[in-house]
């Protein structure tokens, strides 16, 4: 499936925004090692894991296939899509009208 490199961008900052989710779960659960989650814990980080790791290889995925599409070095569409999603450029603010004293 032709995908934009636009496309790439969303799909980066949804496996991104997956990841932070299941940092944030280890942050709040602590080590399983040291306190045993409980069921529901465990079940809802393995659900965002998965989440995570298929939103992942479906952006490295749909990383190769641009690549190949438009005869780029995947790793160069790798960057390039990173850095629009984790620096993106500051919106320019909209020209307004000059004031009169009128």
């Amino acid at each position: 499936m032709a995908r934009t490199f636009d496309e790439l961008v969303a799909m980066q900052r949804a496996a991104d925004q997956a990841h932070s989710r299941v940092e944030e779960l280890r942050d709040h659960y602590g080590p399983p090692a040291h306190t045993p989650w409980t069921e529901l814990q465990t079940d809802t980080y393995e659900t965002a894991w998965r989440a995570w790791r298929d939103l992942a290889r479906d952006v490295q995925s749909a990383v190769t296939e641009y690549a190949k599409e438009q005869g780029a070095a995947r790793n160069q569409v790798e960057e390039d899509v990173r850095r629009v999603v984790r620096h993106p450029e500051p919106k320019p603010e909209p020209e307004t009208e000059p004031e009169t004293g009128e």
